[in-house]
């Protein structure tokens, strides 16, 4: 791994051991709140983006910074995901977390112009450190990997009915359940993700596009060797946040598939 590689990692692991771990399944009633229906925020995540954010402006002044909850407190923070930019989901699996269970992790992404350019996801409890860089690959624990689908027949596919309309839920079960084993997704981004590279799920549906979610997976995704684009091929760009509609495949194969049902 690079210097930076390690630097971020460290990071990760400090906070967590810091702030993180020591309140999980210790979360008092007054340290979680609520930004919105299903939308849990902890005095875990204000801490944890706090520290980030002093930690990697102190390691690149003048790059901006864009977290999770300083956006949802001033939306023009937003306005920094056009040009060069640190992205932080400081808690990804917040209402996991708060419930006191995984998975859960963190999530730093760099940006520029609108792309991601590295990523890095660190899952504290089982010290997995996933990164990518464009053009480099996709490592976990420093190892270079390639994603591998499930080999199942019918693929396996991850996909949440949450934020789905009841049209949308009858789709699903017209569209995909007479072709595919699905599963419930695991409400952490930080985990969907390495299950399509890591041979545990082959496909994902994501209605919900918030860079700090899938700015950091996407990259590593794709740099793995898998797929993941917005439903009409394009690809996804962290300042197109509220264009709906990403698809991510453990082989692009399965991802043309996919999105052929979907679309039909």
């Amino acid at each position: 791994m690079s210097a930076l590689d390690d630097e971020i990692r460290d990071l990760m692991r400090f906070a967590a051991q810091r702030s993180m771990l020591p309140r999980f399944r210790q979360l008092a009633a007054h340290e979680v709140e609520m930004k919105g229906a299903d939308d849990p925020v902890t005095v875990v995540d204000r801490e944890v983006e706090s520290f980030l954010t002093e930690a990697l402006t102190r390691l690149a002044p003048g790059v901006a910074v864009v977290g999770e909850e300083a956006a949802h407190a001033d939306p023009a923070v937003l306005d920094a995901l056009s040009g060069q930019c640190w992205i932080i989901d400081p808690l990804d699996g917040t209402a996991n977390f708060a419930e006191g269970k995984e998975p859960f992790g963190i999530i730093i992404a760099l940006a520029d112009a609108g792309r991601a350019v590295a990523g890095w996801i660190y899952d504290p409890v089982h010290e997995r450190f996933c990164h990518a860089r464009a053009g480099e690959g996709a490592f976990v624990n420093g190892e270079k990997i390639v994603a591998r689908t499930t080999g199942q027949d019918r693929p396996v596919t991850a996909v949440s009915r949450i934020f789905l309309t009841p049209e949308q839920s009858r789709l699903v079960d017209a569209k995909l359940a007479p072709h595919y084993t699905l599963v419930d997704i695991p409400r952490c981004a930080a985990e969907q993700y390495p299950r399509l590279g890591l041979g545990e799920n082959d496909v994902s549906s994501f209605k919900r596009t918030l860079a700090w979610d899938h700015a950091a997976g996407v990259l590593w995704l794709n740099e793995a060797g898998g797929k993941a684009a917005r439903l009409d091929g394009s690809e996804y760009r962290v300042d197109e946040q509220n264009k709906p509609g990403l698809v991510g495949a453990s082989s692009p194969a399965i991802w043309d598939e996919f999105v052929a049902r979907v679309l039909a």
